[in-house]
Formats: C-alpha cells, structure tokens, sequence
C-alpha cells in the first residue's frame, strides 16, 4: 500500500526563514511513496503566504487572525488526515530542525515500532542552549515524562512524526502548546512513544511563543496541570484532599491533646482551623470522584468523535473518488463525441448492408457484411 508523507509547518511570519526549511526537506525516502508539504499561515503580517507559494508548497491554509502554535498545530493535523497522509511531520518554519533527519524520524513508524516519534534536540550538549534553560529543559521534561509515563528526553520538541492512527486519536485542546499536552495525551492512552537524536541549525530569531522564561515556566505548568487533571482527576484530587486533611489533622490533634490536658479553651480555633481543612479535604476527596465520572462520559466522547472522524474521512475519500470517476466517465463522453461527428459517422454506423449492396454481393457469390 503506498505511503504519504505530508510535513506540516505552522508560520507566523516566517518570510525570511521559509525557504531554507522547505529546502531542507526531503523529497524521497526508503519505504514513502509521496511527500508534500503543508503551510499553516497563523495571519501572518508579511509576505509568508506570497513566499510559500513561489516555492511551490503542495497545500496552504490560512488563518485570518493569529490563533496560536497549538490551533495551528491541530489544523494541520485536521488537513493532513482529510488529504490521505498516513504520516505527519512536523516542523517549525524558523529551521531550528534539521530536515535531513526527517527520515530517521519516520523510521520507526515505517518499522511498526511506534505511533509517535519526537525529535530529541539533545539540549544538554546543546551550545545555543544557556545552562538555566538546560536546567529548566531537564526538569520540565523529568516532570512530563512522570506525568504521561513515557521515557521521552526531550517533551517540548516540536520536530514529531505522527501516525495517521494516531492523529485520528489526539485530541488538542491547550491555547498555548501542543508538546506536553500531547505526550500525556497519548501516553493515558497508551500509545507507542519513541525518541530519535536529531541535529539542529543555528538559532535564527527569538522564540514567539513566549515572552520570557517565567512566563514560559508558568504556562507550561498550568498546562500540565489541567491535562494531568483531565485524564487523571480522581488521582489529582485524592492527593490534593490528602494534603488537605494531613494539613488538617495537625490542629485539630492540638486542641484534642490541649482538651485532654484540660487546657481545651484557650484551643478552640485550632479546632475551628482543623476542622475546616478537613471538611475542604473531604470535599475534595467527593469533586474527584465526581471528576472521575466525568473523566468516563469524556472517553466516551472521544471515542466517539474518533469515530465521526472516520465516517468524515471515508465519506470525503468516496466523493473524491466519485468526482474522480464523473471526470473520466465525461472525458469518454467528450471523446465519443468527437468520434460521432466525424466524416461518415455522425450518421450511425449501419447494422445492414443496404439493398443495393445486397444485391451487387450475391451476385459475386458473396455474404452481405453484418
């Protein structure tokens, strides 16, 4: 079965760096039969668009305003599956990537071995990598690789190779990145995870998606925190409620001790600090088993628009196979009327021999022609 690989490349006013990432990308690779490529324009302000096209891109969307790298991320990936590719790339359009390694990301989905693959930048030998963003790349990936239980080094690299499976399966919902929210993602859902070492090009502009370290670090853990929180809540919850009635536990234990000891009056709003932790701790305990119901209608729905999605694609791939057959089936007819109206034809052919040619060939002693 032919394999199509189509790389994605999210821009936002990427008109000077475009042309070198689309450069670098592979055109043929052992085991794909087709690869394109596909420019998401997040409303970019310069020439992205003008530019993507004189290089000759095999597909461009554009958004009208800037909607942000993970609503970028996930139209790509809407396009991708409804164009027939059986993997996705992607990449980012200021060619921090190496395209060359396209292919050794690919690999281990073409082998069967995985259904996502994620590019490791290996940052901690990284030269443009300062050592308190190493610090922060070693802890934030420890910290997702404990949270999705995969072993992936490098959680915020964007260079990723998705399977067609896969995709049908991710469903993205942060307004700020994709690359964590899609390691726990699919790392609940127990998908096939894989890293591959890739190399990078030198740094060619600042990042965009934050505006600071701090800002970064409180983004990416809040992000953390709500998706843990949707695919694990009662888990959540528990140690949270936890906390809360040890938290709790202490003052009350106080005033109990101070009680016995006959000294209970001068205690009481250890009992009063005590006992509110504690109710807030128990209720916590109730809003993750409530969470933990709602987790269940969640995958439910999730399953079921992984369904739709697939009636979607079927029902698209039928059309254009439809429109494919209306198109030859009216070249026929176009050819076969260029035939009727040629000399001598556009009378009909006859099916009998007329009488006068009857006659001249029974008397040669011959058969009409039929």
């Amino acid at each position: 079965m032919p394999i199509k690989l189509i790389v994605q490349i999210p821009c936002f006013n990427e008109e000077a760096t475009l042309p070198q990432t689309v450069a670098d990308i592979p055109r043929a690779i052992a085991g794909v039969d087709r690869i394109e490529i596909l420019i998401i324009d997040d409303g970019s302000s310069d020439r992205t668009v003008e530019v993507a096209e004189a290089l000759g891109v095999d597909h461009i969307i554009r958004h009208k305003t800037n909607k942000g790298l993970a609503a970028s991320f996930r139209t790509g990936l809407d396009r991708c599956l409804s164009l027939g590719a059986d993997i996705v790339v992607n990449t980012d359009g200021d060619n921090q990537y190496a395209g060359a390694d396209i292919a050794r990301l690919v690999q281990p989905i073409l082998e069967g071995k995985a259904d996502i693959v994620v590019g490791d930048r290996q940052t901690s030998t990284a030269v443009h990598f300062s050592p308190a963003k190493r610090l922060l790349q070693f802890v934030g990936s420890w910290v997702v690789r404990k949270l999705s239980s995969t072993d992936i080094p490098d959680a915020v690299s964007g260079f990723r190779a998705i399977s067609r499976e896969a995709a049908l399966n991710l469903n993205i919902v942060s307004a700020f990145s994709y690359t964590t929210e899609m390691l726990i993602q699919s790392g609940r859902k127990r998908m096939a995870i894989t890293s591959v070492p890739v190399g990078t090009n030198p740094k060619t502009r600042e990042s965009r998606l934050f505006r600071s370290i701090p800002s970064f670090v409180r983004k990416s853990a809040t992000t953390m925190l709500r998706i843990y929180s949707m695919y694990q809540p009662l888990k959540t919850f528990f140690f949270l409620g936890l906390v809360l009635i040890f938290v709790g536990s202490i003052p009350v234990t106080r005033f109990l001790i101070a009680y016995l000891e006959g000294q209970g009056e001068g205690k009481i709003q250890s009992l009063v600090l005590g006992g509110a932790l504690l109710v807030i701790g128990l209720t916590t305990f109730l809003i993750g088993m409530l969470a933990d119901l709602i987790n269940f209608n969640r995958q439910l729905l999730e399953m079921t628009l992984e369904k739709v999605r697939r009636l979607e694609l079927a029902q698209s791939a039928s059309a254009a196979n439809a429109k494919s057959v209306a198109d030859r089936v009216a070249e026929v007819a176009v050819k076969t009327a260029h035939w009727r109206d040629a000399p001598g034809v556009s009378a009909g052919i006859p099916t009998r021999a007329d009488p006068a040619d009857r006659a001249r060939v029974s008397s040669a002693g011959g058969r009409p022609h039929r």
